[in-house]
């Protein structure tokens, strides 16, 4: 029963997110795997449990790496199957590690708030270990009342909020006196917190393009020049079927552009920001002095001319770079060398105000974008190329992961990718307008600047702090030795 129930919490937070989206389930997910954890008492066992939901989990909702690693990365399918579960093994011990310390925090008088620390302090270690991508919180989203810890905490403060409801309703089953769910009551404090902004009409208006670009083309310089001038009208055709925009958005695409080496490619884009009279933001691969290649953000100026860049700071493993001691595995991308990330983040000035642009992968690290609203970003913008996970849900999940991006920032988002998911999205993490995938297209939107930052922009991860600390003191005191005070 106790293995069941440990499936059964990975099967309940697969279904909380893309492609099923029953976000619902995030806030009593976790329930199964706490009772199980109550029910076992060997510690070996309690970390043995959270591990096989840990596992469960990341295997179902990952698993279109194995698309990755066949279609790109020319692995055939069972190295790539051996790949994905290799990677589920790995990134289970997170949860085991949460399972073995849970168990022993159920017995606590502050389980229910114990507990939730004890998942936000394990799953806040999941970017600096190599591989983040769906934390709870995120499935919340959409959810009026949890949203309102986002601008606040975080997601991890909406993470914090699922795990002490799953806290809670684990304990009721388990027949717990009622004064032990009364920690809960804290999180009463929700409904004093503003609700999410109206929606809104933007005031400025951009050009979102959607080039449609196929990864698997070959790259000769004939094709190439195709795809820029694809580029080149899909931009001006839209920017000139209505109001002139201020922004046009190019997103991270196949082949790699080199603006600075290759002297037509800069000519049309120099051109294209003239005509137009926009900013125009687009990919492109720098060299360092060194010669190693980079991911970056470039700002054209309405004047024809480079006014900023901002290069990837977050590369992702294997598509990007390979880690050293497995250099023998194959690249996804096809340039000479390792891209070298960058050491500074910028934002870009654009006029009287000041863009934040992060590349793709970066969308998932919650603390590198809020960086971007402290620097003085007054609009979030996100180019990627999702073409890479072909038709499967990690193309909804990397949106919904940005959606929260603006929500803890309280900023509007403009997202270009080649195929899909290209959108606009409100400060309130709203979709308010998106291109069907895999359709070459181009769309106009609005958008507003914004110059207030929330809590969470300004202070960061203070709320990962706290739960560490409320966590440890709680495991702390729950297993710490009691002393009888001998009489005299």
């Amino acid at each position: 029963m106790n293995w069941l129930l440990a499936a059964a919490s990975a099967l309940l937070l697969v279904l909380a997110f893309p492609p099923f989206d029953q976000a619902w389930l995030a806030a009593v997910a976790l329930a199964p795997l706490l009772i199980a954890l109550d029910r076992e008492w060997r510690a070996g066992r309690r970390f043995l449990l959270g591990y096989l939901s840990g596992v469960l989990f990341w295997g179902a909702t990952c698993h279109w790496i194995h698309f990755v690693l066949t279609v790109h990365g020319g692995l055939s399918a069972p190295l790539a199957w051996a790949a994905v579960v290799l990677f589920a093994l790995i990134k289970g011990l997170h949860t085991g590690v949460f399972a073995w310390l849970a168990g022993a925090a159920l017995a606590s008088p502050w389980a229910a708030l114990i507990v939730p620390a004890l998942w936000v302090a394990i799953e806040r270690t999941h970017a600096p270990l190599g591989f983040a991508w769906l934390a709870l919180g995120n499935a919340g989203v959409e959810m009026d009342v949890p949203a309102r810890a986002a601008p606040y905490a975080g997601v991890y403060g909406v993470s914090f909020l699922f795990a002490a409801m799953s806290s809670a309703l684990a304990l009721v089953v388990l027949g717990r006196p009622r004064r032990r769910l009364a920690p809960v009551a804290v999180l009463a404090v929700l409904y004093l917190l503003p609700g999410p902004p109206s929606p809104e009409s933007g005031e400025q208006i951009a050009v979102l393009v959607q080039p449609n670009i196929s990864e698997s083309a070959q790259w000769t310089e004939d094709w190439i020049a195709r795809q820029h001038r694809r580029l080149e009208f899909l931009s001006e055709h839209t920017a000139r079927a209505g109001l002139p925009p201020r922004l046009i958005v190019w997103p991270e695409v196949p082949a790699p552009v080199y603006y600075d080496q290759d002297a037509r490619f800069r000519e049309l884009v120099n051109g294209l920001a003239k005509r137009t009279g926009a900013w125009l933001v687009l990919n492109a691969v720098p060299y360092d002095d060194d010669g190693a290649p980079r991911n970056s953000a470039l700002l054209v100026s309405p004047a024809g001319e480079p006014a900023g860049r901002y290069d990837k700071m977050k590369l992702v493993p294997f598509g990007e770079y390979v880690p050293r001691p497995l250099g023998f595995l194959r690249k996804i991308t096809s340039e000479a060398g390792d891209f070298v990330p960058g050491q500074r983040l910028v934002t870009l000035q654009a006029g009287d105000h000041r863009l934040g642009a992060f590349v793709c992968y970066e969308a998932v690290f919650p603390d590198l974008v809020r960086r971007f609203a402290t620097a003085g970003a007054e609009l979030l913008v996100n180019i990627s190329n999702d073409g890479w996970y072909g038709r499967t849900a990690a193309r909804e999940q990397h949106l919904k992961i940005a959606r929260m991006r603006a929500l803890e920032n309280r900023r509007w988002l403009l997202r270009a990718t080649n195929n899909g998911i290209t959108a606009a999205i409100d400060p309130a993490g709203r979709l308010v307008r998106r291109l069907p995938s895999y359709t070459e297209a181009a769309i106009a939107v609005t958008f507003s600047f914004r110059r207030e930052v929330t809590p969470y922009a300004r202070y960061g991860d203070w709320f990962v702090i706290a739960c560490v600390l409320l966590a440890v003191a709680g495991l702390l005191a729950e297993q710490m030795p009691r002393y009888r005070v001998p009489r005299r």
